[in-house]
């Protein structure tokens, strides 16, 4: 494609479909023009590191030094984006994918960062080059291409004696996830841009609301609360995720995480606040720092309104000094019940 190439011009009798048209496509080019810098950039960082390991005589600690110093000189200078487990996903994709720039398809045919990202959990090589083909020529969104991993698709595909029957059944499960913006939300691009990610398309207006004065109602308990962030992006290799409120209580020296349900908490709720602990634990917490603590609520009338969680077996710890500094489930459900009703008495104004 020529720099100077015009994008498609349409007119018909209707300005708003023709206006449409044109800022659809104009979308698609900027978003295939960007991500294939973005997949060009990741690739040619995952062949420099490549080639400064095996400089290292014990290449293993060589290399794992290497990605450490240069995830910390990068972090400095460019921001997000350049943790260690990202400058490890550039080193994969590179081994991985040698050639994905000298085949004959060249760059005309590259899928999203993100479906490479899924794509560098799957070893069989064979496996991993149908999927990469499959989700380009179907079109596959990046939950649907993890779904497929996930399920073994490709080896479910080779046993079946109904092929067909399987990839309707697929096609069917699979129908709520293909989003043609799912771009807009990638935090790929955004961060690849240097740009503020667009989180409120997370976020219901009730969800707004509740968080916007939780994050006050918790500053003035005056026990200690310091405020981190809100919707701080956590990624992992599957899915990406928004924990809702973040603090550090100074008392405690431990952070607390909050994550807001619309609906009746299940396990599985737990079970992400448990994996976002974890990472925190991993990826924040500093010596002297206590374990982090985690809230789920539910913003549900519901006997489960909040479910409090904290990892390395520290219940007893949990269990006597850290409840002093903690809202108990009581003033939760009082401020989120107090904020429902002010949200349905404004709502019922307008």
């Amino acid at each position: 494609m020529s720099e100077l190439e015009m994008l498609p011009y349409f007119k018909t009798e209707n300005v708003v479909d023709d206006l449409k048209i044109i800022i659809d496509i104009a979308q698609k080019r900027a978003y295939k023009m960007v991500n294939m810098t973005l997949v060009e950039r990741n690739w040619l960082i995952g062949k420099r590191i490549a080639e400064e390991e095996l400089l290292g005589q014990n290449r293993a600690e060589y290399g794992a030094n290497v990605i450490k110093k240069l995830a910390k000189e990068l972090t400095e200078e460019y921001g997000k984006g350049f943790t260690k487990t990202n400058l490890y996903n550039f080193y994969d994709f590179y081994k991985k994918f040698p050639n994905i720039f000298h085949s004959l398809r060249g760059k005309s045919q590259l899928l999203s960062w993100t479906h490479y990202r899924v794509l560098l959990q799957v070893n069989d090589e064979t496996a991993r080059n149908w999927y990469e083909k499959e989700a380009y020529d179907q079109m596959w969104s990046v939950r649907t291409l993890q779904r497929n991993i996930s399920s073994q698709y490709y080896y479910r595909i080779l046993k079946t004696q109904n092929p067909s029957e399987l990839k309707q059944e697929m096609k069917k499960l699979t129908s709520s996830y293909q989003n043609k913006l799912e771009f807009i939300k990638n935090p790929m691009i955004a961060e690849f841009l240097g740009m503020q990610e667009d989180t409120s398309y997370l976020e219901s207006d009730l969800e707004q609301s509740i968080i916007n004065n939780l994050q006050k109602f918790l500053m003035e308990l005056g026990k200690g609360y310091a405020f981190v962030a809100r919707q701080q992006h956590i990624h992992t290799e599957k899915e990406d995720y928004y924990i809702d409120l973040v603090f550090y209580n100074y008392i405690l020296k431990c952070f607390v995480l909050i994550d807001l349900k619309t609906s009746k908490i299940t396990h599985q709720d737990v079970g992400q606040m448990d994996m976002y602990i974890r990472m925190y634990d991993e990826l924040k917490r500093n010596d002297g720092d206590n374990p982090t603590i985690g809230i789920v609520l539910c913003s549900d009338t519901d006997e489960d309104i909040a479910r409090y969680s904290i990892m390395h077996g520290n219940e007893q710890l949990f269990a006597s000094k850290y409840k002093l500094y903690l809202p108990t489930e009581e003033e939760l459900r009082a401020e989120i019940e107090t904020q429902k009703e002010l949200f349905y008495l404004q709502s019922k104004d307008k």
